[in-house]
């Protein structure tokens, strides 16, 4: 980066570096005291947190607040001199949220009488402008989750990793405010944390305030756990198994297994009472998974089943045809966080994250060949450092130092080098279509580094306004490095020559070395990129006593920090020309900024009503994968290439919703929502001065999205229901970025009309249905979905063949699904109470169709015909294999049984 393109970014942060705020991690609590009898507000008022020291005092008019309270359920105490004492009990405080409390005191009759009540759902609903959820640690505590994607995912609006039909790539995970999603591909998280270490979560599915960036469609930030002065700690032993009927789909399951091994430890306390506490919290899974292949074939071996006049075939089968595991994992997480309050005025933490993953994915064409397929392997972890100073009961200001590094692998073996890399013929495919030997070669391993600079403020200037405003300066390294392994005699006569073993009647192929061609060929792509992001916005959250105004505005500053070419018709000057306005130059990419606005309105109906609009601009720049991708643009027939020059992606979005009180503890929630998408990632073809075409990423793709969300809560004693449906209507051109271009490089006619995207789920229904005691408890799930789209396409026979069917064109079948949580409190020891506890996925044990056949519409089917069964070549499995694949499934049943320790 230039030192013009330095100066800017310094100068934009001192500019702010003084009045800045991205205050994510607290919430507030205000509210008014007055006379019960008359209704005058009463002055002088002392309001307290029970347990903490923070505290307010009423005003002229009553009316008090207190910030920057950490996410939590307090109990709230209003004193003043003749009056008795009023404690609200259960307020729950959650991030960037504001509690509002009516404190009604009346004249002391009883000396000592403190009058307890329960906080008011619409008080803490009332400065909700957008669709957001806030799932408190005692709500995950009682769900049949796991993870965070799965709480996620149980939100309405929410399919998959789709937020109100936006792409999965849309959306943004914070931990304690900072985001944590990777910027390769902006799928994936670098770090995650174990619900146990959840205090809070935010999940907004609709528009969001102006504080918010590097999403379109969805933000969820997730507040951790803090020590206390009491020592507390926890730790479970859980193992589970696949148990189905279906044994005839899942083939080499056993019921006697163990395939679920999960451990978990937390502990928590005081090192030094009342100034500084820890928090330590681990989590060890190790799951088998459900779907296996039968090792058959090894690697080394070669098969032939062409059609030869003798009729004679080839098989090498040396496996000793005993099930492996194809879709398993195993994760580590850790986290540490120390916190530290010298005074009643500052606090400082300092957290540290790792997570260790490996997995694999299924892939039913190396069923008989398992061992020739790559793993995921991912390490990462982060370091944050936070500074919490309050100026005064008005304003408080926060620092924030982040770093994180991500490193992620896929690849058979990590050296690239490896001798066990075989020969190239050996994963020979002669009419078999099951791999018979031979390895992937695609070799991936990649880096992502972020440093994170946070100055944050908040300023309370009086009751109605609070300002917020605050700078965000992200650096990041991403050091790809990809390549497909070769063969070092490629391309010479000895390549294919080959001896057979007199002992062992092997093929052998003498001259095969691995080899890693250099970056300026099709076969690698590596490089080392430093692009710099940085964003600042200022919004005013205006509360009156009816009414709740967010209004805001954001700036987003990005640099890719790398060249592009000036011609893409010749972009790494492959083609010579005298003319050299045909010949590329590599200057810089210029920056891009963008401004958004957001707007969110709440209005209080009568007592128990409150009425909500927003809208928002929303920009995002694309994952950093398409600006750098064949980052010397080398060109191939139909080869992809980046584009550095590429825009960010725009959502306008408007919302309107409505939620009721209609009970004491019912609730209902209605929004209704509607999304225009511009400047979509695309892709689209180029020619060469030579014609040769290839595909070049651009922003031109559209999409749109409308629907309906219903979310209804009822509580009871230990009884609680929770239900919610959402409507979506999802349209667009295409379904990813490649979409346009694959179709052209096919030669199909390009999609001119708003077709429904893959992930254009039109009904979507959740219950969660819990009892709970102090000795049991247990909660069901039961989640419907209906069918996605999928592209129907006919047999080649069929009349309709001729006919250029558009994408999406049908519908899969609905699924449904019940999981289990249950837990019984066994005994107490010395003070450790231990648990048993059950959790069951897919509890019905129903096969639900993930993915089905084009031509059938259903799973594990296909139009088979005659010349189908006549023309596969195998001595070891049968054209229906290729069909029936077991992936195409939602999991089996799963049962897990634990014990817990809690003290």
């Amino acid at each position: 980066m230039n030192n013009s393109k330095v100066f800017t970014v310094l100068a934009l942060l001192l500019i702010f570096i003084f009045s800045n705020a991205f205050t994510q991690t607290t919430g507030k609590i205000s509210g008014r005291v007055i006379d019960k009898d008359t209704g005058d507000p009463l002055v002088g008022s002392n309001i307290i947190i029970e347990g903490t020291q923070m505290g307010a005092a009423s005003d002229m008019k009553g009316h008090f607040f207190i910030i920057n309270v950490p996410p939590g359920t307090y109990n709230v105490i209003a004193r003043m001199i003749g009056y008795g004492v009023v404690k609200i009990e259960n307020v729950r405080v959650s991030v960037n949220s504001t509690t509002n409390l009516l404190f009604e005191l009346s004249p002391q009759v009883i000396e000592g009488e403190v009058i307890t009540v329960s906080a008011d759902q619409v008080t803490i609903k009332k400065d909700q402008t957008s669709s957001i959820r806030n799932i408190s640690s005692d709500e995950i505590e009682i769900l049949p989750v796991e993870n965070i994607d799965q709480i996620v995912q149980l939100q309405p609006g929410v399919v998959g990793s789709h937020f109100r039909g936006g792409r999965s790539s849309e959306s943004s995970y914070m931990i304690d405010g900072v985001v944590v999603t990777e910027s390769f591909s902006h799928t994936s998280k670098m770090i995650e944390v174990t619900t146990d270490a959840v205090e809070d979560m935010e999940v907004i599915t609709g528009t969001f305030n102006a504080e918010y960036g590097k999403a379109m469609s969805g933000i969820v930030n997730v507040i951790t756990k803090e020590g206390s002065n009491e020592l507390h700690g926890s730790a479970a032993i859980n193992m589970g198994n696949y148990i189905t009927s279906h044994d005839e789909k899942f083939p080499g399951l056993e019921n006697s297994d163990v395939r679920i091994q999960d451990y978990t430890f937390s502990l928590s306390g005081p090192v030094i009472k009342n100034y500084l506490h820890f928090l330590i919290d681990s989590r060890y899974k190790k799951d088998r998974g459900h779907l296996k292949g039968i090792t058959r074939f090894n690697v080394n071996d070669y098969s032939d089943f062409r059609n030869y006049p003798d009729g004679n075939w080839v098989s090498e089968a040396n496996g000793d045809n005993s099930y492996v595991d194809m879709d398993h994992s195993e994760d580590i997480y850790f986290m540490g966080k120390l916190t530290a309050k010298p005074t009643t005025n500052l606090k400082a933490s300092l957290m540290f994250n790792f997570n260790e993953s490996d997995y694999q994915g299924y892939n039913h064409q190396y069923f008989y060949n398992p061992y020739g397929i790559p793993e995921g392997h991912n390490q990462s972890n982060m370091a944050v450092f936070s500074v919490n100073h309050s100026l005064s009961r008005k304003a408080f200001h926060v620092l924030k130092l982040s770093y994180t590094n991500y490193e992620h692998g896929n690849y058979v073996y990590e050296n690239p080098l490896d001798s066990r890399y075989v020969h190239d013929q050996y994963s020979s495919i002669t009419g078999q279509w099951f791999s018979t030997g031979g390895n992937q070669k695609g070799h991936t391993i990649r880096t992502e580094k972020k440093y994170g600079f946070k100055y944050d403020l908040t300023w309370q200037i009086n009751n109605n306004h609070s300002i917020k405003t605050g700078v965000d300066l992200e650096q990041i390294e991403l050091n790809q490095q990809w390549s497909l392994i070769r063969n070092k005699y490629e391309g010479t006569d000895l390549e294919a020559e080959f001896v057979i073993d007199s002992l062992t009647n092997k093929r052998i192929y003498p001259y095969y070395e691995p080899e890693v061609r250099a970056d300026s060929t099709t076969y690698s792509d590596i490089y080392l990129k430093k692009p710099l992001q940085f964003a600042t916005y200022i919004q005013d959250k205006m509360e009156f006593d009816n009414m709740v105004v967010n209004l805001g505005v954001r700036l987003d500053y990005f640099d890719p920090n790398t060249v592009y070419p000036t011609d893409w018709r010749n972009p790494a000057n492959q083609d010579y020309f005298e003319d050299k306005s045909r010949m590329s130059e590599y200057p810089d990419v210029d920056p891009t900024y963008y401004v958004s606005p957001r707007l969110g309105l709440s209005y209080k109906l009568g007592e128990y009503a409150l009425l909500r609009f927003s809208y928002g601009h929303f920009l995002q720049i694309p994952p950093l994968n398409y600006y750098y991708q064949n980052n010397t643009f080398r060109i191939t027939e139909l080869g992809m290439v980046g584009n550095p020059q590429l825009e960010p992606q725009k959502t306008v979005s408007y919302e309107t919703g409505l939620w009721l009180q209609l009970a004491q503890n019912m609730n209902l929630e209605v929004a209704v929502f509607y999304r225009d998408i511009y400047e979509l990632l695309s892709s689209r073809i180029v020619y060469t001065y030579s014609q040769i075409r290839y595909g070049l990423f651009d922003n031109k793709d559209y999409g749109n999205v409308r629907g309906l969300e219903l979310k209804y809560n009822f509580i009871s004693g230990g009884l609680s229901l929770n239900a919610n449906y959402s409507l979506q209507y999802t349209r667009g051109v295409a379904d990813n970025p490649e979409f346009a271009f694959n179709r052209a490089g096919n030669d199909m006619d390009p999609v001119n009309k708003l077709i429904p995207l893959e992930w254009d789920q039109r009904h979507t229904l959740n219950i969660t249905v819990g009892y709970n005691t102090n000795r049991y408890g247990g909660s069901l799930l039961c989640t419907f979905s209906s069918g996605m789209p999928y592209s129907w396409s006919p047999i080649t026979e069929s009349p309709l063949a001729l006919i250029n069917l558009l994408p999406n064109n049908e519908r899969r079948p609905s699924k449904f699904n019940i999981d289990l949580r249950a837990h019984y409190n066994l005994m107490t020891i010395g003070g450790v109470r231990v648990k048993a506890t059950l959790l069951t996925y897919n509890l019905l044990d129903r096969l639900n169709e993930e993915w089905v056949n084009q031509t059938t519409g259903r799973a594990y089917t296909a139009v088979i015909r005659p010349i189908d069964i006549n023309t596969y070549r195998s001595n070891f499995s049968e054209y229906e294999d290729i069909v029936q694949n077991p992936a195409m499934f939602s999991s089996p049943r799963s049962v897990k049984v634990g014990l817990e320790f809690q003290f």
